[in-house]
Parts: structure tokens; C-alpha cells; sequence
């Protein structure tokens, strides 16, 4: 535990040094909110105020981006060679890569809180209540740390940060054919099948339906088995990678 709290205060003061990545995670999720609910919500209709439906989409579209950046922190430690002098100080892989995930939690829960006050600003007006917000906010966490250890993962599978830079264009994109700025139902045929049912999906409909004090029946406990899944198979597979580069 005491490792992975240095490895966390480490890539924290990381991230407060690289000013120029800080800003865009910040700056990225205002300016996609201002441009989906100002440039389109006019020409989109989806039954309610298109800032109340979108806000969760714009969440975790920027959890991803903001996720997938660990993908290039990790490559970045094991080309620069600091990932062996750690293990000359004893400390393992897994307080290494918590330390890294950690990090990523802590900015995105950061650039969630920007978005949720320029959405209140705007006209979000959730319903929930104490126990919604709760099991809203606790999701969240759960999504962006089950993303943040995948995106881990695939920085000790890539061999140079610019590979890893691809992993944040996929990530970015799995939101668009989901129901983060449209209903399923308004896409063509063929892509609602995968749009109703990938992981974003469950995600977002069980954000928005726990914020609008709205009963949202399986679907939270869907997606909370995707982030656990996805979490549990990344954490493994995180371990079987590092000892296979670092060996």
C-alpha cells in the first residue's frame, strides 16, 4: 500500500508538470459539451432538453481520452528505463501500475466535476437524490478505473508511446455509436445491435437514468459487471505483461 501511495504521488506531480496535457484534460470536456449542446442540440430531438441527455455521453467520452492518456505514461516508464530502477528498489509491478491508474482517476474525477458545474450552468437539472448521486458518482469511478488499468495494460503491450497514442483515438470513439448523443434506435439496422449492447451504452443509460431520479431495472448492474469485468481481466493480464517485459 505504501508503494503504490509513492507510485500515486509520483505520476501525480507528473501530470502537474506536463501543464500543456493538464490543460487539454481539462479544457477538452468544456469545450465538448459547449459544442454538442450549442452546435447541435438544436437540429437534435430526444424527447427532453438535449443538455440533460448528453451530459453523460460528454462524461464518459472524456473519461476515455482522459483514461487512455495512462496507455502513454506507462510505454513512456518502460522505454526510459525508470521502470528498472524501481524494481531495484523492490517495488512491484502492481503499485507501480495502481500508482498510474490512481493518477488517471484522480484528473478525470476532476474534469467530471468541471463538466457537472458548466452543465449546471447551462440548464442541467438532474432529479436525483443523495442515494442517486451516489450510485451515479460510484459507477463513474468504476468505468475510469476499469479504463484506466485497460489502457495500462495496453501501454505494456505497445512498444513506443506513439503506438500507445492510438489506444486513446479507439477509446475516444466508442461513445459516438452508443447512446451518448442519440438514441439507438436512430441509427441504421445494422450498428443498433452493437450500440445497444456494448459496454458504453449500459454505462450511460445507467448514469443518466440514476440522475434523473429515473428507475433504471438491470441496466446498472450490467454495467457495473462490464467495469468489473473489464477491470478484473486488465488487472491480470497488466501482471502476466509486466513480468514478460521486464524479465
Amino acid at each position: 500500500m505504501s508503494d503504490t501511495l509513492i507510485m500515486t504521488g509520483r505520476s501525480v506531480r507528473l501530470s502537474r508538470r506536463n501543464v500543456d496535457a493538464l490543460i487539454m484534460a481539462m479544457a477538452l470536456p468544456v469545450m465538448l459539451l459547449l459544442i454538442f449542446v450549442y452546435f447541435f442540440g438544436g437540429a437534435i430531438n430526444t424527447g427532453t432538453e438535449y443538455v440533460t441527455y448528453v451530459v453523460p455521453g460528454v462524461l464518459l467520452l472524456c473519461a476515455g481520452f482522459g483514461s487512455a492518456s495512462t496507455a502513454v505514461a506507462v510505454t513512456e516508464d518502460l522505454k526510459g528505463g525508470v521502470i528498472d530502477r524501481f524494481r531495484s528498489l523492490d517495488i512491484g509491478g502492481t503499485p507501480i501500475l495502481a500508482g498510474h491508474v490512481l493518477a488517471s482517476t484522480a484528473r478525470n474525477l476532476i474534469a467530471t466535476a468541471l463538466v457537472f458545474a458548466l452543465a449546471f450552468a447551462i440548464g442541467f437539472r438532474p432529479s436525483a437524490g443523495p442515494g442517486g448521486w451516489l450510485a451515479a458518482i460510484g459507477l463513474l469511478v468504476a468505468y475510469i478505473a476499469a479504463l484506466s488499468w485497460l489502457s495500462a495494460t495496453v501501454g505494456l503491450l505497445v512498444k513506443s508511446p506513439e503506438a500507445a497514442g492510438g489506444f486513446t483515438f479507439f477509446v475516444s470513439f466508442l461513445p459516438y455509436p452508443s447512446s451518448a448523443f442519440v438514441p439507438t434506435d436512430t441509427m441504421p439496422s445494422w450498428l443498433q445491435g452493437f450500440a445497444a449492447h456494448q459496454p458504453v451504452t449500459h454505462v450511460i443509460e445507467a448514469v443518466r437514468g440514476l440522475l434523473l431520479g429515473q428507475p433504471v431495472g438491470s441496466t446498472g448492474w450490467v454495467a457495473l459487471a462490464w467495469c468489473t469485468g473489464i477491470l478484473a481481466a486488465s488487472v491480470a493480464a497488466s501482471g502476466a505483461l509486466f513480468k514478460r517485459r521486464t524479465a
